[in-house]
């Protein structure tokens, strides 16, 4: 490609730019006049090169206002401010530059504001269960505790934390850096339920969970299409999180049901549900919510991360109102209820 000579490039104003300019392509016209007529008129000549030049310092303040202010805001985001915003009212190249600069500020404020809030959010979750490790093993030196096995079991409860902790950020950091491709594959969904049913169940049993699961009957032709692993993954914090608000001697119950834009998974807990207000919160990281308030809780990312995993599927998921009625045809009580829309995609055979 051949570059175009750009002879101004090595002054530092863009007034200063114009001004030459000007003077270039008048004094090229006086150039011409000259040479066609014979002769230029000295005072005429040099008062409209004086007014051309005295206009293009006014009109080029504020061309260049923006590019100034844009410079200004920049040093200022260097210095980790992003607050400061550039005027935008031109509808030339330096007007769209500048609606430009103020959205990218916008995006670095609220990622750096994201940056700030999952450190502290990190630092919390892993202090809880930090502080609750260092005390039991304080006593166990101290001879305060003996090693019984609850007091082992306490241990464990937190090591365990702590590990599903550490397991989903890493999840969490490989699927916003994309590094966790999808192989997609064709399942059968009722063997596929069983399998995140059964390991759910044993799940709950070993935190003393008294959580029964159930999934209505799938029938044996439904098929999904995606990443069977990351799958298991939604449904398993799912369920997990559905197990962790339901009362002692409750049931959660699975759906599976195949709609005209594809296949629709639901997951229904008889716990406390989640207010109205609260539920797209719910999906965002380290929000647990009131109903999480008084239990072992969780790490607030569970259902962050089911989210990552549906939205790379192109599905949805949600938080059902109460009255509305499930894939299944049944109304809704009390509890909540959490549904996933996943595209099919049917291998022709």
């Amino acid at each position: 490609m051949i570059e175009l000579p750009r002879p101004l490039d090595p002054l530092r104003s863009i007034k200063l730019k114009l001004a030459v300019l000007l003077v270039g392509s008048g004094g090229a016209g006086f150039a011409y006049f000259w040479y066609m007529i014979g002769w230029i008129p000295p005072t005429t000549s040099i008062t409209a090169l004086g007014l051309a030049l005295l206009t293009s310092q006014v009109l080029a303040h504020g061309m260049t206002s923006p590019l100034r202010e844009m410079t200004a805001a920049a040093r200022a985001m260097a210095r980790g401010d992003y607050s400061r915003r550039v005027r935008a009212t031109s509808r030339d190249e330096v007007g769209e530059l500048a609606r430009a600069f103020n959205q990218m500020a916008a995006d670095l404020a609220a990622a750096d504001r994201q940056r700030r809030e999952l450190i502290a959010n990190v630092s919390h979750e892993l202090r809880t269960p930090i502080s609750a490790l260092q005390a039991v093993l304080e006593n166990l030196v101290d001879g305060v505790a003996t090693p019984d096995p609850a007091t082992l079991q306490a241990a464990l409860t937190q090591t365990q934390r702590l590990g599903r902790l550490v397991a989903e950020l890493l999840d969490l950091s490989r699927i916003e850096a994309g590094v966790a491709p999808l192989l997609r594959e064709e399942f059968a969904v009722g063997p596929f339920l069983d399998e995140a049913i059964s390991e759910a169940a044993m799940t709950a049993e070993a935190a003393g969970r008294s959580v029964t699961f159930r999934v209505e009957p799938v029938p044996s032709t439904l098929r999904g299409y995606g990443d069977r692993e990351r799958l298991h993954q939604v449904m398993a914090n799912l369920l997990d999180n559905a197990a962790r608000h339901s009362p002692p001697g409750s049931t959660v119950t699975v759906v599976a049901a195949q709609l005209p834009d594809g296949l629709a998974l639901e997951v229904t807990d008889e716990g406390p549900g989640i207010p109205p207000e609260e539920r797209t919160r719910v999906f965002e990281r380290f929000t647990r919510g009131d109903r999480a308030s008084g239990r072992d809780g969780g790490t607030g990312l569970g259902l962050a991360i089911a989210r990552w995993v549906v939205d790379l599927h192109g599905g949805t998921i949600a938080v059902v109102d109460e009255p509305a009625a499930g894939v299944d045809g049944t109304t809704g009580g009390p509890g909540c209820r959490i549904r996933v829309t996943l595209p099919t995609t049917r291998k022709e055979a």
